[in-house]
């Protein structure tokens, strides 16, 4: 029994020695397959152009086949959840955005995922502002006439928005300047600027690209860009700190992911490569046309970046006694 009993022993170390030895391999030669890079928006969206000008170049680098895979639905939820459940080998990579990570994670309790603890993170491709916006002709010129103008006008004190991120940082205006403001919904970012243009709506707060053709043509005027900075595609535009407002900084961005428990050799790998594909001029000026700000932090850093995140937008909703469907 004894001789049995070390016999099987021996086997399991030799079977481990060789499970280990398999990994290692397969860590070495990654990758040696198609890497699929999962986008939860439609072809020709903001997250997936930006997927596409980075993954090429990612692609070009290092001889790789990469795919773009778009599984679309449920402000990108359903994609994030089908990547969270994919081996963690390197060979599924979440292009995931605030949405549906930070956000998804603050206001649904019933997630199947969590954006902090279901992945991990490897670079920021971008993040940008969100543009305050009223109609051209509206007499309000900056943030505290609207501030005024919506009190003293509380009937016609509306707001236009397409998405939770939208309403977040409309609500938190309201909660950091007393402003009344009822919640108008739309369908897409583009129906609630053009709701604005027809004075449908008082304001809206909206993303870069659908907005900034409109202020550009003076179908709309930008009052400020949230947080600290001006936006280099508004530069007369003030931001929030500047309007007297600095709370008011939401700032939304993308990146890519890899399941958790994905071996730390390829998480190094992938978070190397994708950085010098974001290094690359072209794609920084891509991205830049795009009214983005390439790059970003990556690794621990962009985690903490996360937990932040979710920590401030749970804090508005709940301030807000906002919920979500």
């Amino acid at each position: 029994m004894t001789k049995i009993r070390s016999g099987i022993i021996c086997m399991l170390a030799v079977l481990a020695a060789a499970l280990s030895a398999g990994d290692a391999c397969a860590q070495t030669d990654y990758p040696s397959r198609p890497i699929h890079f999962i986008v939860g928006f439609a072809a020709g969206g903001g997250n997936d152009l930006f997927a596409r000008l980075v993954v090429q170049k990612f692609q070009e680098n290092t001889g790789a086949t990469a795919v773009i895979d778009n599984r679309v639905g449920a402000g990108g939820r359903i994609a994030a959840e089908f990547a969270a459940r994919q081996p963690a080998d390197g060979y599924t990579v979440l292009v995931g955005a605030t949405g549906q990570m930070s956000i998804a994670t603050a206001i649904f309790p019933d997630l199947t995922y969590n954006a902090s603890s279901s992945f991990i993170p490897l670079n920021m491709i971008a993040s940008f502002p969100l543009v305050l916006v009223v109609p051209a002709d509206h007499p309000a010129k900056d943030v505290k006439e609207l501030v005024a103008w919506a009190k003293a006008n509380p009937d016609k004190s509306n707001y236009g928005t397409s998405s939770p991120a939208f309403t977040i940082a409309s609500e938190l205006l309201k909660l950091k300047t007393g402003m009344p403001g009822v919640a108008i919904p739309y369908k897409s970012s583009n129906e609630s600027n053009l709701s604005v243009v027809a004075g449908q709506c008082l304001f809206t707060i909206s993303d870069g690209p659908p907005v900034i053709p409109l202020v550009k043509g003076g179908k709309i005027r930008a009052l400020a860009v949230t947080g600290s900075e001006r936006s280099p595609e508004l530069p007369d535009v003030p931001s929030m700190a500047e309007a007297g407002y600095p709370e008011v900084n939401t700032q939304l961005w993308s990146g890519f992911f890899v399941p958790a428990g994905t071996p730390a050799p390829i998480v190094a790998k992938l978070t190397a490569e994708l950085g010098k594909a974001l290094a690359d001029p072209g794609v920084k000026e891509g991205l830049q046309k795009m009214a983005v700000k390439p790059g970003g932090p990556t690794g621990d850093a962009f985690k903490t970046r996360i937990d932040a995140d979710i920590k401030a937008f749970g804090e508005v909703v709940k301030a807000a006694n906002l919920t979500f469907k």
